[in-house]
């Protein structure tokens, strides 16, 4: 576990909780989330959708609907930002912090011009800088995503962009007041998979460059394979399995992580169908006894349906299973 004299994390999150109110009913969507993401470093949330990755992460950055409600710590720079006045919060998304949404169709204005509207997320938030040089540094900021010719491309609209290019306009836009913390959710969804790559290799191009924080929000853990230093998998609300990719990837404890990996379709085995988890995540509101996966699981045993499982660690490598099958002691 992080040792007590250690940094603090650029961004942790502590027993987050996101509640929404339907008809009379409290439904839990995240359920105690615990992580955390340093300086220069990528952590992958990965979990199918509904499982609360998404959530979790706007409701951290005072972005969920009236109707939720939010609990617990989420801190950037040992700031709370849970329960921190709208305004402050505003101040910090775009300037400190960062987000890259699933669709940059229906994130960018249609009757703009992508130019402006990256000059005016750069004038929003540093007073005095006029529009003219605002403009230039949309320039480089298109250049420096890999987009051609980027002094014409400022003058064009949205639907003048493909969907990767448009995918690269909204990294552009994330990384033009130099944050700290930026965060991707599903940055590759709908991309074919050449373009998926490449927008990849220029989030982690940039993380290096500006030394980001970086959290990757997906589906897919075969995305995060070769670009996330740590991954966290989320299963209805809750992170049931934590550790760095590689140790992941070479001992899963958890038996939704074990299905996850055997998903990823590989291209040196032949076989006739291709590996699916049985059944589906279950609705808010709800969710089975015990462990939340047990439904689904293989694995299952009497304890599961009817305790939920203790989270069991070997350092940074964390499981939340009755039978997790790494050599692992309780947690601390």
């Amino acid at each position: 576990m992080r040792g007590a004299m250690q940094q603090e994390p650029l961004f942790s999150v502590r027993d987050l909780r996101v509640s929404f109110t339907r008809q009379g009913q409290s439904f839990e969507a995240v359920r105690g989330i615990n992580l955390h993401v340093d300086h220069g470093e990528v952590l992958g949330i990965v979990g199918e959708s509904g499982s609360g990755k998404s959530v979790g992460m706007l409701a951290a950055l005072g972005l969920q609907p009236k109707t939720a409600s939010v609990s617990g710590s989420a801190k950037f720079k040992g700031r709370e930002l849970v329960g921190m006045p709208r305004s402050e919060l505003r101040m910090l998304r775009g300037s400190r912090i960062a987000m890259i949404f699933q669709d940059p169709l229906s994130s960018l204005n249609p009757v703009m011009t992508v130019g402006a509207q990256i000059a005016e997320t750069i004038r929003l938030h540093n007073a005095g800088v006029s529009k003219k040089a605002a403009m230039d540094r949309a320039a480089e900021l298109l250049s420096l995503v890999a987009i051609p010719q980027p002094d014409r491309r400022i003058h064009q609209f949205p639907h003048e962009f493909s969907g990767g290019m448009r995918q690269r306009v909204m990294i552009a836009m994330a990384v033009a007041n130099d944050p700290d913390l930026l965060i991707a959710d599903e940055p590759t969804t709908a991309l074919d998979v050449t373009v998926q790559a490449q927008i990849m290799d220029v989030l982690t191009d940039l993380r290096r460059r500006l030394n980001l924080g970086l959290i990757l929000i997906t589906h897919d853990l075969g995305v995060l394979a070769g670009h996330a230093d740590r991954v966290a998998v989320v299963y209805s609300g809750e992170v049931v399995e934590q550790a760095g990719v590689d140790d992941l990837f070479e001992r899963p404890a958890h038996p939704y992580t074990r299905g996850l990996i055997a998903s990823i379709p590989n291209m040196a085995e032949e076989k006739e169908r291709l590996f699916s988890i049985d059944g589906a995540p279950p609705p808010l509101g709800k969710l089975p006894g015990g462990c939340a996966f047990h439904p689904r699981c293989s694995q299952v045993q009497d304890i599961c349906r009817h305790t939920p499982p203790p989270v069991f660690a070997d350092g940074e490598h964390t499981a939340a299973c009755h039978f997790a099958t790494m050599p692992i002691g309780s947690a601390a």
